[in-house]
């Protein structure tokens, strides 16, 4: 994965409209992988689904509580890609009270199949969804790659650690400090 380049996707999204009224003020946006990784050094992690145990209680609240240490280490965008869609990752981002990190709906798994991480996860009646994975994104180009052991479909476990906010903010500072 190091040195590939995000694949060029366009993605389903919803975003707030003051201009709409009524209880749902959001309009559909399409947005491009130029939009999120052009020009910007972001780290992007993906996780099997919204509001599931370990991305819920661990995963997405810690990169929102780490973004500012993110951000001092030149990072200027974090996002969560997940094989939901915008309505899902919308709910799920508002219902955890996410400001920082951007959620990214991959709804039909176009992005996530492109990444070479879509994995069967039938097991658990989920149908196919993205492995759980991290990387730093620096211009489209990526740069450090936080892959959790066991790739595979219908894995018996949720394995979770090597893609954590904290081990990739660790290395992150140490690639800093070896660049100095």
């Amino acid at each position: 994965m190091l040195g590939k380049k995000v694949p060029s996707v366009t993605f389903r999204t919803r975003v707030r409209d003051e201009s709409i009224e009524g209880p749902n003020p959001f309009r559909w946006e399409d947005k491009t992988s130029d939009d999120y990784f052009k020009g910007k050094k972001v780290v992007l992690f993906s996780l099997p689904g919204a509001f599931t145990p370990t991305c819920s209680t661990y995963q997405l609240p810690d990169f929102e509580k780490l973004f500012d240490e993110f951000t001092a280490e030149g990072i200027d965008e974090i996002y969560c890609v997940s094989v939901n869609d915008a309505f899902v990752m919308n709910a799920w981002a508002k219902a955890q009270g996410i400001d920082k990190v951007k959620v990214i709906p991959d709804g039909s798994g176009e992005f996530t199949r492109k990444m070479g991480m879509l994995v069967a996860k039938d097991n658990l009646g989920f149908g196919m969804r993205s492995w759980r994975y991290g990387a730093i994104v620096n211009d489209g180009q990526v740069e450090q790659w936080f892959e959790e052991e066991g790739f595979s479909d219908n894995c018996e476990s949720d394995p979770y650690g090597v893609s954590s906010p904290q081990n990739i903010l660790e290395k992150l500072r140490d690639a800093k400090v070896q660049a100095a």
